[in-house]
Parts: C-alpha cells; sequence; structure tokens
C-alpha cells in the first residue's frame, strides 16, 4: 500500500512538473517539504508509528511461534520415519501440512493488500496524514504558494532551502523547531543562489570634450548685442535725451 501511495505521488509530481514548465505564463510559485522529517518530528505521528511497530511485532513473533513448531515436527518425522507405522506418518504429515497453511493464512491475514496491516494504518496514521494534509494547506496559502511538493516522496536533484516549507508545517503543527531553525537558516546562507552579487552602478552619460572648433561655431551662432552707444568714442546716442548739465 505504502509503495502505490509513494508511486503514485511519484507519477503526480513528473505529471505536475511537466504542466507547469509547459505553461506559457510561469508565474507560479513552487515550495517544498520533507514529509518524513515531519513524521519524525511531529509527537502524534512518533506516538501511531510505535503502536503500530508494536502491532506489527505481535505478528512476527506469532508467525515466528509457528516456524519454530514447524521446524520441531520436521525433526520428529525425520527421526521416526523408520519406526512410525504408516498411519502414524500419514498422520503426522497432515499435522505439518495444517500448521504449514495456518501460518500462510496467518500471514495473508496480517501482510495481504487490504490485511490488517493496511487497516491498522489507516485507522492509526490517516488522522496525523490529515493534520499534516491539513497544516502544509494552511502554510502554502498564508505565504501564497502554489504547489507544494514532498522531497521525500520524489527525490529533487536540487532544491533552494529557503522555499523549504518543513518548519513552518512542523510549527503550524505545534512542535518547537527553533532547534532546528539555525541549521536551515545556514543552508539559506550558504546556498550561492541567495548570496547577494555586487552591482555596478550603470555608467553616466558620456560626453565628447569640447574643441575649440565646437567653441568659435557656437560663438558664431550667437546673436551680436546691440551696443547702446559707443562708449570708448563717448558718442551719445541720438535717441537719448542730451544730459541737461552738459547744455549748461
Amino acid at each position: 500500500m505504502a509503495t502505490k501511495m509513494k508511486n503514485k505521488s511519484i507519477f503526480f509530481s513528473i505529471l505536475i512538473l511537466i504542466l507547469i514548465s509547459s505553461s506559457p505564463i510561469f508565474a507560479q510559485k513552487i515550495a517544498f517539504i520533507a514529509s518524513d522529517v515531519i513524521r519524525d518530528k511531529f509527537p502524534e505521528a512518533k506516538s501511531a508509528e510505535q503502536r503500530l511497530k508494536s502491532i506489527v511485532d505481535d505478528w512476527k513473533r506469532e508467525l515466528e511461534a509457528m516456524d519454530r513448531q514447524i521446524e520441531e515436527l520436521k525433526l520428529e518425522i525425520s527421526k521416526n520415519r523408520l519406526i512410525w507405522s504408516d498411519d502414524e506418518k500419514k498422520s503426522k504429515n497432515k499435522e505439518l501440512e495444517d500448521l504449514i497453511m495456518q501460518k500462510q493464512v496467518y500471514a495473508r491475514s496480517k501482510f495481504e493488500q487490504n490485511g490488517e496491516y493496511d487497516q491498522s494504518v489507516k485507522m492509526l496514521m490517516q488522522p496525523i496524514e490529515d493534520k499534516i494534509y491539513a497544516a502544509v494547506q494552511s502554510v502554502a496559502a498564508d505565504d501564497g504558494f502554489d504547489f507544494v511538493f514532498d522531497r521525500s516522496a520524489q527525490p529533487i536533484p536540487y532544491s533552494n532551502s529557503k522555499y523549504d516549507l518543513t518548519l513552518k508545517v512542523l510549527r503550524k503543527l505545534g512542535v518547537d523547531v527553533r532547534a532546528m531553525e539555525k541549521e536551515l537558516q545556514e543552508k539559506i546562507e550558504k546556498d550561492p543562489r541567495n548570496q547577494k552579487k555586487d552591482t555596478k552602478a550603470p555608467p553616466g552619460k558620456r560626453t565628447r570634450p569640447r574643441t575649440r572648433t565646437d567653441i568659435d561655431s557656437r560663438e558664431i551662432e550667437r546673436e551680436p548685442e546691440q551696443n547702446p552707444g559707443n562708449i570708448e568714442n563717448n558718442t551719445p546716442n541720438p535717441d537719448e535725451e542730451p544730459n541737461p548739465d552738459i547744455r549748461k
């Protein structure tokens, strides 16, 4: 069951990546989580996994006890095959076949698809998965992400740690992640994609140095100012009235 769920997750992750990359408008915000880390740090998930492990261990002990019975009966048949009567041999062989069949039926009832193991996983782990799923949705909505991938289900060749929502999801679930935040921040700072690059100021407009020709041409184009009077010759302007002091 777990393998099929993982395969489906990988298939849909690849399908979504293809659809996104082929989109003409690539404006979606993408993040990721590590669900195995979330389950490992989430106390309720750890408790459920321990309970499931305890149930499986009980089943394994039962199967081991059956194996011992089968081996002991095989050894007994081997030792007495020459001294037992045909009826005794037939009875013991039938007992051995029944023990082997009993073990197979027991194992199938526990570990076969849709058996007790799958039902126990659903009963114990499904509520935990629902909580984790709701927390992922809430964090993604708060931070404005359109897609969140599970790095545990689908290995990612490269992922920028600043888009890792694992700790935010754990915090949403009530887990103290202060000890993990420092490690995450170090990963973010060490990533070359997140290091600030020195940007040079754009060069100013280059101007050609003024030449003597430019200066002369501008002087020629400038309109000459009219001289109100010949100051050097002291020639009065005919438009002006004579100074009364001079007439006197």
